[in-house]
């Protein structure tokens, strides 16, 4: 077939004389037609090849690969959340460039949730031709005045106004109300506008006309306006297609991979700008000689490929071409072409819609014809019903296989096996053509059939979603402002933190005296560390939760560990101390006949994790039961005493208890069989607290001058005397009054694992009381204590997680929530978690500070072994504790080293050291 130059037009232009001979038969006619619309037909193959085409291009610009350059831009647009539905209030929108040479205003009213709609004000404005190709100050100027006009009729203040800005061009974003022009497209030439910010060229000529007082909110392009403008139904709406005179798609990508955000939480809405997608290899083998010779005569030649494919601006031009060169041929209207057909221009959208549309009839397409100066016979009308539907066909199964590629991606990146999702439609060509919607939504379920998608067409033409995007962002700024000055006393400062080590310093000082303190410095008298030389097999009893085990160490060079689990009904930990001992002395009888050990009395040692007054290292008398034990008769007696006690009244069993050690110096005593460094044991799990090694003659309680003595600080209840007031919150005030031990271990309460969860718990009945998070809908679950585990903050802060495994753990629980409410949620377990680590580093700085003063040291360099969920699970806890300890205490470097099995392994060398000193004094 003969190409179609533009010089052939102008030679057919001179010549509209209808031939009377040399018109074709009507087999060749038929030839001629066939050939024709066969350029047209796209198979599977072609259509799959464009979707992997377009879906490669997508993610080479989503990783911001420079070589080879990608078919496709992939612009952010910062457009982080959709609709929830609570939007309110009165937003201006600006449309330019939507709807061709026009520009519109609308004044739109969101009522949120259950208001009734209202239905939106609007004027449209034609721009003269030569402001489209005049200069950009012009046509800002000129779009200002449409601004002041129209709201010169609205009962409206002229100050305070927000408005939505729609352009709908290829920008380059680099914040929400910050656009540059790329390039114009649609018949727009303005000079001086490509490579300037288009926001600011609207704000100066807003500030020129000087009537109204606006606040321009956000820049938006017509396809974001489409997906914003979506009604909320059963699926989430994120995606967005605008078919008009240009054609474009946005979605809601993870932000994690967008380059050029440096973003690793959260969605971002980015314009994949389609309509300049050119990829040879895919585009070559259906593009038509009419496409090429369209292309050649357009404002920008080679520019927009698959926009002049699908596009409404091209759609006509496409049928005029067609149909002259039919003409021409003598196929149609017996050869005799009219000026308008071959006039660039002549058929618009509209008239492709008509004349395809069935129910049009023949004589409509017919009168179409007739205005175009053509006379048209019955076989004539037909067959340019088939050139209509063999275009708009086309263009519809493209847009679908572009669309395919960007549910792929969707897809891929949500990780989901079928993607349930809303596409909003917008655009004539969408609006005017159920044909090319009907296609389009069936080539999608053939190409993408992993995709459960529903069409949603869009409100108001793009111009409510503009409003909806301002809306949005009006509104996250609300909560983003709640939401700071809700966690602003969760973020300390450095006076905040340095005010916490003083206070301890003072606390210490005052307990190792003797005198009233929230820290009882109580002395373990464990008086060395492991030196490497103990020897032999011990037991021990590790108590200091809901599990019990029961230990057998064997001690050697290294050190090999048998244990067994078992487990304490809450009826037991809060019956009576009898109960409890007795049930403690059957799991050790039940380990013995395990391990072949019944009738063998080896040395002991009792890892007792609540708070104990020692008078000696095999006597501790509890003061306070914690962590939910409240088993009576204890407080106030030797915990030694009552477990031989139980073991007397089990006969037949015998045990030699040797120490009974606190978890923390267990978790010291452990690291230090590795670390002769090692001088302080910390614990950050259910509960908290820390020991070190103090100098004797600092311990008022016990008698001597030299040598140390290992201090349990139990500093889970610094701040019990109100010490901790300044810092404390009023959702630290609700979980220490719902505890079973009101006023009490306030420091713990602050840090420790067992109430971490019920803090944020709390914050978030906060925010969604403030309509910050959930929509402002409370639930039951929400409602429930001790629903939010410390463990989730671990989960949920982790970095490999991406925020849909976020909301997949919270909505595991119970809670129905947005991307939005995942990153709040975040953030408030992120301010939560990190006060945590940081009054705990606080406390550590301040013990680190007393070992080096004790020993009139510049430089300390010392070891800290710790156990404890929290500090080992959690994925930024050690290391923010780390950070603010070498704040705080510049002259010492610290080591952390995890302790592995501190309660069994340190309570067995606790009982080792006893022994190997109890030996060397014998000798």
């Amino acid at each position: 077939m003969d190409s179609i130059g533009s010089e052939g037009l102008q030679q057919g232009e001179e010549a509209l004389s209808c031939p009377e001979e040399g018109l074709p038969q009507p087999s060749d006619s038929s030839e001629l037609v066939q050939d024709c619309l066969q350029q047209f037909k796209v198979t599977v193959a072609q259509l799959q090849q464009i979707q992997a085409s377009l879906l490669r291009s997508m993610e080479q610009a989503l990783r911001g690969q420079a070589s080879p350059v990608p078919a496709v831009r992939m612009l952010p647009t910062y457009v982080g959340s959709t609709p929830h539905g609570t939007e309110q209030g009165d937003f201006v929108v600006l449309e330019l460039g939507a709807t061709g040479a026009s520009l519109r205003v609308l004044w739109v009213t969101l009522t949120g949730i259950g208001g009734h709609r209202v239905e939106p004000r609007s004027q449209e404005f034609v721009i003269p031709q030569d402001v489209m190709l005049g200069a950009g100050q012009q046509l800002f100027d000129f779009a200002a005045r449409c601004l002041s006009e129209f709201l010169d009729a609205q009962p409206v203040s002229k100050q305070g106004l927000q408005l939505g800005f729609s352009f709908s061009f290829p920008c380059h974003q680099t914040g929400l109300d910050r656009s540059t022009l790329i390039s114009w497209t649609k018949g727009f030439r303005c000079s001086g506008v490509e490579g300037e910010d288009v926001v600011q060229l609207l704000r100066d000529a807003i500030q020129r006309q000087g009537a109204y007082n606006i606040d321009v909110v956000a820049v938006v392009n017509d396809t974001v306006g489409t997906m914003m403008g979506c009604e909320l139904g059963a699926r989430p709406c994120e995606v967005g297609l605008v078919v008009d005179t240009g054609t474009n798609v946005c979605y809601m990508e993870e932000a994690r991979d967008v380059a050029v955000l440096d973003e690793d939480r959260g969605r971002v809405c980015v314009s994949v700008e389609w309509g300049s997608f050119s990829d040879d290899g895919a585009l070559g083998p259906v593009l038509t000689t009419f496409d090429h010779t369209l292309d050649h005569e357009s404002l920008n030649p080679g520019a927009q490929r698959f926009e002049k494919m699908i596009g409404g601006l091209y759609l006509g031009e496409l049928v005029r071409l067609v149909l002259a060169h039919l003409t021409q041929r003598g196929v149609l209207f017996r050869g005799c072409p009219s000026p308008a057909l071959l006039s660039q221009g002549s058929i618009l959208l509209e008239h492709v819609a008509e004349m395809e549309d069935p129910s049009a009839g023949a004589a409509r397409v017919h009168a179409i014809l007739q205005d175009l100066g053509l006379s048209p016979e019955a076989s004539d009308v037909e067959l340019v019903q088939r050139v209509c539907a063999a275009v708009c066909t086309r263009a519809a199964q493209l847009c679908a296989a572009a669309l395919a590629a960007v549910l792929s991606r969707l897809q891929h990146s949500r990780e989901q096996q079928t993607l349930q999702v809303a596409v909003a439609t917008g655009g004539r060509v969408c609006e005017r053509h159920p044909r090319f919607c009907s296609i389009l939504q069936g080539t999608v379920m053939l190409l993408a059939p992993e995709c459960n998608v529903s069409f949603i067409p869009s409100v108001d033409g793009g111009g409510q979603g503009v409003a909806m995007v301002t809306a949005v962002a009006a509104r996250l700024a609300a909560h983003r402002r709640l939401l700071e000055e809700t966690l602003a006393p969760f973020r300390l400062n450095h006076d905040q933190l340095a005010a916490v080590q003083a206070q301890m310093r003072k606390a210490m000082a005052k307990g190792l005296r003797g005198e009233s303190s929230s820290l009882r410095m109580l002395p373990t008298y464990v008086r060395a560390t492991p030196d490497g030389s103990e020897r032999g097999d011990f037991l021990a009893l590790d108590l200091g939760g809901t599990n019990f085990r029961v230990l057998l160490v064997r001690v050697t060079t290294s050190v090999q560990i048998t244990s067994q689990i078992y487990s304490i009904p809450e009826s037991v930990a809060q019956g009576s101390g009898q109960q409890l001992f007795d049930h403690i002395v059957d799991c050790i009888v039940d380990f013995q006949q395990k391990q072949g050990l019944s009738g063998q009395s080896l040395p002991l040692g009792f890892t007792f994790s609540f708070p104990c007054r020692q008078l000696g290292l095999d006597q501790g008398i509890l003061l306070n039961w914690t962590k939910g034990f409240n088993a009576s008769d204890c407080e106030g007696q030797d915990v030694v005493s009552l477990l031989r006690e139980a073991i007397k009244r089990r006969q037949a069993v015998e045990l030699n208890v040797v120490a009974i050690v606190n978890d923390t110096v267990g978790t010291m005593m452990s690291c230090g069989y590795e670390d002769p460094r090692c001088e302080i044991g910390l614990i950050v799990g259910t509960g908290t607290n820390a020991c070190y090694m103090e100098e004797l003659r600092n311990v008022a309680g016990v008698p001597g001058d030299s040598g140390h003595m290992c201090i349990n600080m139990e500093w889970g209840a610094f701040g019990d005397d109100g010490s901790l007031d300044t810092l404390s919150t009023c959702f630290d005030a609700s979980v220490d009054q719902a505890s079973i031990n009101p006023g009490k271990q306030r420091f713990e309460k602050m840090i420790s694992g067992m109430y971490l969860g019920e803090i944020v718990r709390h914050i978030l009945l906060h925010l969604t009381s403030l309509g910050v998070l959930f929509r402002g809908q409370q639930t039951q679950r929400l409602q429930t204590r001790d629903i939010f585990k410390t463990k989730f903050l671990s989960e949920i802060e982790s970095d490999s997680l991406a925020l849909r495994q976020v909301r997949a753990i919270l909505e595991d629980l119970g809670l129905p929530l947005t991307s939005d409410d995942a990153l709040m949620v975040l953030e408030v377990c992120q301010a939560v978690s990190q006060r945590a680590a940081q009054l705990c580093g606080a406390g550590v700085a301040a013990v680190v500070e007393k070992i080096r003063e004790n020993r009139g040291l510049e430089e300390l360099a010392v070891s800290v072994g710790v156990d404890g969920t929290l500090y080992k699970l959690h994925p930024h806890f050690s290391s923010l504790v780390a950070a603010t300890v070498r704040e705080l205490a510049p002259c010492c470097a610290v080591t952390f080293l995890q302790s592995e099995d501190g309660s069994g392994k340190g309570a067995a060398l606790v009982t080792a050291v006893a022994c190997r000193l109890a030996q060397s004094t014998r000798v």
